[in-house]
């Protein structure tokens, strides 16, 4: 499948609710649109994760985050403009998201993707896509698409073929709380 093509597809099933594996930035991940309940629900299930842990979303550009967190702190721009590595931000004020996205405080954890595939993917999206390792809740990574469990791959709708053939490391992003009056915690580097 051409790579535009493949990126119609899950724009398209997520559309309509749907649950994607694709490739990010970091590890392959699933997805789904992060403004439908009901879809995030179905990865936590796919996952056996609870749903009090929470999970990321990536969007393509600082002006989508503005559309979903309100008062991005200045030094929030700061760490995405300068992070070396895909980072992702824990923010307070999460809006128009999913409410089981969302943590118990009001927060989101949220990146601007900066590889190719995932970047164009949530572009056509329009908005923020759930990112969550593909999985079992407790079990590694699934760095390449080869590392994927079958019970996983036969729980969505739509498995991305761009990268399937990619045989490389990679790892999890950094996390970093940013809260509000300016207090900095790194949850994971």
């Amino acid at each position: 499948m051409k790579y535009a093509d493949d990126i119609m597809k899950a724009v398209e099933v997520m559309r309509k609710g749907g649950v994607i594996l694709y490739p990010t930035d970091t590890v392959w991940g699933i997805g789904c649109d992060a403004t439908n309940e009901a879809a995030v629900a179905r990865i936590y299930e796919i996952k056996r994760r609870a749903e009090s842990k929470a999970m990321i979303c990536l969007v393509d550009s600082d002006n989508r985050i503005q559309r979903y967190v309100r008062d991005v702190p200045d030094v929030a721009w700061d760490v995405m403009n300068l992070a070396t590595k895909p980072t992702t931000v824990i923010l307070d004020g999460a809006n128009g998201l999913a409410q089981n996205l969302i943590a118990e405080d009001g927060s989101i954890a949220i990146r601007i993707t900066q590889e190719e595939f995932s970047k164009e993917l949530c572009y056509r999206m329009q908005k923020p896509i759930v990112s969550t390792s593909a999985n079992i809740s407790g079990e590694p990574a699934a760095q390449n698409y080869c590392d994927i469990a079958e019970e996983i791959l036969g729980a969505v709708d739509y498995v991305c073929t761009s990268r399937r053939n990619e045989h490389k490391p990679h790892k999890p992003s950094s996390i970093i709380r940013l809260r509000k009056d300016g207090e900095v915690n790194i949850i994971r580097n």
